[in-house]
C-alpha cells in the first residue's frame, strides 16, 4: 500500500497522430513539446522528393494527395519555426537545412510546371479533336467549283 499521501504516477500525454510531438492535455491550447525542426524538414523533403520522382518517371499519382501532404508539412514547418523566434539557434544548420529544402522545392516546381504544360497540351489536342469530330462542316469554308474557297 502507498498510504494516504501517495499520488498516482503522472500520466504521459498521448502522442499526436500528426507527428508534432506530444498532444496537449485537455484545456491546454499549446503543444507540450514541438517536433524537432530537423524531422519536420526531413518529412517535407521526403514528400517533395517522392512527388518529383513520380512526375519524372511519369508514374500515375494523386496530385491532390501530394498537395495535401505538402500543405500539412508546411503547417508543421511553420509551427516548428515559431519555436525558434524566442530561442534562435547559434549555428547555421537551420538555414542550411531550409536552403536545401528550398532547392528541392524549386526542382519540384519546375517538374510540376513541365507536367502542367504537358497536360494543357494534351487537353488542347483532345478538345480540338472533339470539336472537329462533332463538326458537320456547316460553318467551315467550302470549296467552290474552281477549287477556290467561296
Amino acid at each position: 500500500m502507498l498510504g494516504p499521501f501517495a499520488r498516482p504516477a503522472p500520466q504521459a500525454a498521448p502522442a499526436r497522430a500528426d507527428g508534432l510531438g506530444v498532444a496537449a492535455r485537455p484545456g491546454e491550447g499549446m503543444l507540450a513539446a514541438p517536433a524537432p525542426l530537423d524531422r519536420v524538414i526531413e518529412r517535407l523533403e521526403e514528400v517533395v522528393d517522392q512527388e518529383t520522382a513520380a512526375l519524372r518517371n511519369r508514374t500515375a499519382i494523386d496530385l491532390k494527395d501530394f498537395n495535401n501532404r505538402k500543405s500539412q508539412g508546411l503547417l508543421e514547418l511553420n509551427r516548428a519555426l515559431r519555436g525558434l523566434v524566442d530561442n534562435p539557434p547559434k549555428d547555421r544548420t537551420v538555414s542550411t537545412r531550409l536552403a536545401g529544402l528550398r532547392a528541392k522545392l524549386d526542382v519540384n516546381r519546375a517538374v510540376l510546371e513541365t507536367h502542367l504544360a504537358a497536360v494543357r497540351e494534351v487537353a488542347t489536342v483532345l478538345a480540338d479533336a472533339i470539336r472537329d469530330a462533332e463538326s458537320d462542316g456547316t460553318y467551315s469554308p467550302s470549296i467552290g467549283a474552281g477549287g477556290g474557297r467561296l
